[in-house]
């Protein structure tokens, strides 16, 4: 089965979208059936977009992170990857990363034009056998098309949600629910960083369940015998989970800044799951500054500017979870059945 891009049309987000912030684009490729339920998701920023990240989970699967220390040489970033597969799946960067060196994106090493680096971290989460076939996991070639449909949806474009791209396969609650991609942003009012927007985008493939939204509608699902029965004591996936994040915002922030609002940013899953950070979690925030909106220089106020882009970093993470929740429908495969927690 090849690999197909989200639908068009899809439904976008009652609270927003990481699109709101202009520039910034979103793509997603995912496989399922005959074995397969994993995908790949590609964030697209506009040139010149400084990054950061924040890894708090003690389980992490990434690529590249060390790039987006403050203290190191390139400050900008060229594409986000987040997929599936787990530390296989993180192959799906050298496919994004090709199809940026293609389209001329990247860090330039040479006075020749076109020899560019470009820099692509990335994030994997666990979905490892869910659709029945272990060996089933992102392809290089997931990562070049995820990144194609970004560029391909222009500016502005809604994106989809729920078990799409990287969360096609992804779970929550100890692997008892379905997962999947939420998106949210938040525009400040007023203040000194009145107008700077803030965006978000999560896979949640969380242990802990979703705090906020009562208790789930469906019945919980698990691991099913050969019968397809379920099978309601037995254990379902390792505990091996990952909550991923992409937050960007329009606001001019230098690399320090970019990482703490990453930092601030894992506020927002706090907020929204139970527990999260353990050692058995990946959670990881990438976080993008587009560098369109100038804040204030001098201090106090650019103080007070930097707090309010990063509470609303917090904000849009915790609202993009609930978006993901309930946005999640239900799946059932040879090796898992996964109601959404709202079916």
């Amino acid at each position: 089965m090849s690999s197909q891009p989200d639908p068009a049309g899809t439904a976008t987000s009652p609270t927003g979208a990481l699109t709101d912030v202009r520039g910034v684009r979103v793509g997603h490729v995912q496989r399922s059936g005959d074995g397969w339920l994993t995908g790949v998701t590609v964030v697209l920023p506009p040139p010149g977009t400084v990054g950061g990240v924040d890894v708090r989970g003690g389980g992490p699967g990434t690529h590249e992170t060390d790039a987006l220390d403050p203290r190191t040489l390139v400050p900008t970033v060229d594409a986000v990857v987040l997929t599936g597969g787990s530390a296989f799946g993180l192959v799906a960067a050298h496919g994004a990363q090709r199809w940026c060196a293609e389209q001329g994106r990247g860090f330039p090493v040479s006075p020749v034009p076109g020899r560019v680096v470009p820099i692509v971290p990335a994030a994997a989460v666990f979905d490892l056998g869910r659709g029945g076939d272990f060996a089933a996991r992102p392809t290089e070639q997931m990562g070049h098309d995820a990144a194609a449909a970004a560029h391909a949806s222009g500016d502005g474009a809604p994106v989809a949600r729920g078990g799409v791209g990287a969360g096609t396969g992804a779970a929550l609650a100890g692997a008892s629910y379905r997962g999947g991609v939420g998106t949210a942003s938040v525009r400040l009012p007023d203040g000194p960083a009145a107008g700077v927007v803030v965006g978000a985008l999560v896979v949640v493939n969380a242990a802990g369940a979703p705090t906020g939204l009562g208790a789930p509608a469906a019945a919980p699902g698990g691991a099913l015998d050969a019968d397809g029965a379920r099978v309601v004591d037995a254990p379902a996936d390792p505990p091996l989970n990952t909550t991923l994040v992409v937050v960007a915002t329009d606001a001019a922030l230098d690399p320090a800044e970019t990482s703490r609002t990453a930092t601030t940013a894992h506020d927002g899953l706090a907020r929204a799951l139970d527990p999260v950070h353990t050692l058995a979690d990946g959670d990881t925030v990438f976080a993008l500054a587009t560098q369109a909106v100038a804040l204030p220089a001098p201090r106090p106020d650019r103080v007070a500017a930097l707090v309010a882009v990063q509470a609303a970093a917090a904000t849009a993470v915790e609202r993009a979870v609930v978006d993901a929740v309930r946005s999640a429908r239900g799946v059932r495969t040879p090796a898992v059945e996964l109601p959404g927690w709202t079916d």
